[in-house]
């Protein structure tokens, strides 16, 4: 950096988000169109984020991003797409019209710093925070105010459901441009205070088949994911919607448990078939059934994306006695200090009513943690400059 000019930078969070109401599967490869709608929980950034740092300066000759530390290849198509539409419409705000040259600052390269706090392609949702953040933080280094659904979903499809707080719908639209196929908010994050979560890693490593693989694989060869789509979700995205506004839970976890052991199905239907739970994932299933048989209704509900661990919505009240109870079926093997982890839980004694009901031997160190969380807002904005993840010269700042 010679010439030493401004370096304009802007750094971002955004949360990862839990869908209740599963997306699996494209109408369009391209422009990732689903084939259903799908309704998510957005989790809270206190426990669960992506941090995101973009920089322009003239004096740079070519886009980088680095994520975790690591540099990556720019040049990934979905990357290239996300980057390419919010040129495009800085480009449109500044000129008014998409066919006019790039404006001198909207030519600049672009430096792209990007962590999460929390374990990468695991299963957590790390690709929808990941583009939401980058869709929301380019946005505002290049002056982009429209709807950033579109920029966000040809990184992630997902990542669309994250531009916003609370309980968000992603509506699949009709038209082939995708321009109805938007996220939208159903309720703000403060609409349901009471409603908790609980993520139970069970294995924090890579899975054998990626989402953008599996999802492809089930549509072509899957014809219970056709039935879903076509027959199933539009009749439980509007039941979602209603649990969701009333604040039932029961109907709200009843749902949200069909609905995983709908899309796992859907997965073991593909073929050759796909399996994304563990058998850890199966006993953890059977833990939160014979815990609401206990008590004679839902208070617990699961829910399992693309692989194995678990999220776990429940009620404030619950939290204590169900991690007790998983304590028990899974005792921590050598990281007790460490294995609850986010919001603080009292510890609880286990009943010996419900001892017995849990029944079968324990699997220590079969959940190597759990994450305490609530739902919580959408992207913001780190006005810190200390907070930017790259330096004065466009390149990360060393680690601390």
């Amino acid at each position: 950096m010679a010439s030493g000019k401004p370096v304009v930078a802007v750094t971002c969070t955004a949360p990862v988000n839990i869908a209740v109401i599963k997306y699996w599967g494209k109408r369009d490869e391209k422009l990732i169109l689903p084939i259903n709608s799908s309704l998510s929980v957005t989790l809270h950034q206190d426990q669960l984020k992506t941090t995101t740092t973009a920089a322009i300066s003239r004096d740079f000759t070519e886009d980088r991003i680095w994520l975790n530390g690591c540099e990556e290849d720019i040049r990934q198509p979905r990357l290239q797409a996300c980057l390419k539409e919010i040129r495009r419409l800085a480009c449109k705000r500044r000129s008014g019209s998409p066919e006019d040259p790039l404006p001198l600052s909207h030519s600049c390269k672009v430096h792209i710093a990007s962590e999460n706090n929390f374990p990468t392609a695991a299963g957590l949702a790390s690709s929808a925070a990941g583009y939401a953040c980058l869709a929301y933080t380019l946005a505002r280094v290049y002056g982009v105010e429209s709807d950033l659904s579109e920029v966000a979903r040809r990184g992630s499809g997902s990542a669309c459901r994250s531009l916003y707080g609370g309980f968000v719908e992603w509506q699949m639209g009709e038209r082939a441009d995708g321009k109805d196929s938007i996220a939208r908010q159903v309720a703000p994050e403060s609409h349901w205070p009471e409603l908790r979560v609980l993520i139970l890693v069970v294995s924090a490593g890579k899975k054998l088949t990626g989402s953008t693989v599996g999802m492809q694989t089930s549509v072509e060869t899957s014809p219970l994911l056709r039935f879903r789509a076509k027959e199933v979700v539009p009749a439980r995205m509007v039941e979602m919607a209603r649990c969701v506004r009333e604040r039932d839970f029961q109907a709200f976890g009843r749902l949200t448990m069909q609905d995983s052991n709908q899309f796992h199905a859907t997965c073991l239907d593909t073929f050759p078939p796909i399996s994304y739970l563990s058998d850890t994932s199966r006993r953890i299933i059977h833990l939160v059934h014979r815990f609401n048989a206990l008590h004679g209704h839902t208070k617990v509900a699961y829910t399992f994306d693309a692989g194995p661990n678990a999220v776990i919505f429940t009620l404030d009240e619950t939290v204590a006695e169900f991690v007790a109870a998983v304590r028990h079926s899974f005792p921590p093997e050598s990281n007790g200090d460490k294995f609850l982890q986010g919001l603080p839980v009292e510890p609880a004694l286990l009943s010996d009513e419900l001892k017995a009901v849990l029944g079968e031997d324990p699997a220590p160190g079969g959940i190597k943690y759990i994450i305490a969380t609530q739902v919580g807002p959408g992207p913001q904005v780190l006005d810190d400059p200390g907070a930017h993840l790259l330096g004065p010269d466009g390149l990360p700042k060393p680690a601390a």
